[in-house]
């Protein structure tokens, strides 16, 4: 059996099950330097579900060190919706949206949104204000269409690569249990290629590299 994205703790793993884990934290810190070079204010926020749940603070706070890695003199604002409990922390889209137009109303000019439906109600509120958005876990210009004008890429986790290679194995009868960690990477730019200056795409084009070959940790 396969399971995307559910960790398996040392010494708790199920006979027969690969989990197929992922590298957030490289996601994460490539997004963050994204923002921090497209932004023209040096002000940026993040709207994210819980800092509770390991996947999701692995975003934000990477997404904060590839931000100041890159400007460290950048202003930067990382909301967690910890205070509800966890059954509404990823299903509120209109605390996303609220808290995504507080920050761009105190000069936030790029949003990061990540969390379910909470995060997705950042990237509409993002939409609404004309602000550049980044998205998470997959390419969420396919999964927040009403987003896309302003969506400038997303942190993803590469369910195709990982998916595809595991099932090869399985198919090849190399599979074995335990975790097996895929690949991160950031989505295209799309509606948004035009507004990316040439110099920003080498330098994630460089910093992708670096991530993947463990230059950049």
């Amino acid at each position: 059996m396969i399971a995307v994205d559910q960790f398996q703790a040392p010494g708790q793993e199920i006979p027969n099950v690969t989990a197929l884990i992922f590298p957030e934290d490289q996601a994460g810190y490539l997004v963050g330097a994204l923002a921090a070079m497209v932004s023209k204010a040096g002000k940026i926020g993040a709207v994210l579900a819980t800092d509770a749940i390991p996947p999701v603070w692995r975003f934000g706070e990477v997404f904060r060190a590839g931000v100041v890695a890159t400007n460290p003199k950048a202003e930067l604002n990382i909301i967690y919706h910890n205070d509800v409990g966890v059954d509404r922390t990823f299903t509120d889209p209109e605390w996303g949206k609220t808290t995504a137009h507080s920050m761009i109303d105190k000069g936030v000019d790029v949003i990061f949104g990540g969390g379910g439906k909470t995060g997705n109600g950042a990237l509409l509120g993002a939409a609404e204000k004309d602000v550049p958005a980044i998205g998470v876990d997959t390419d969420q210009y396919f999964t927040v269409p009403e987003a896309r004008k302003v969506l400038l890429s997303s942190a993803m986790k590469r369910l195709d690569d990982g998916v595809f290679d595991l099932l090869k194995a399985a198919k090849d009868g190399t599979i074995k249990g335990g975790n097996v960690l895929g690949k991160a990477g950031y989505a295209p730019f799309h509606d948004m290629e035009a507004k990316v200056a040439p110099d920003v795409k080498a330098k994630m084009d460089a910093l992708a590299k670096s991530l993947e070959d463990g230059t950049v940790k």
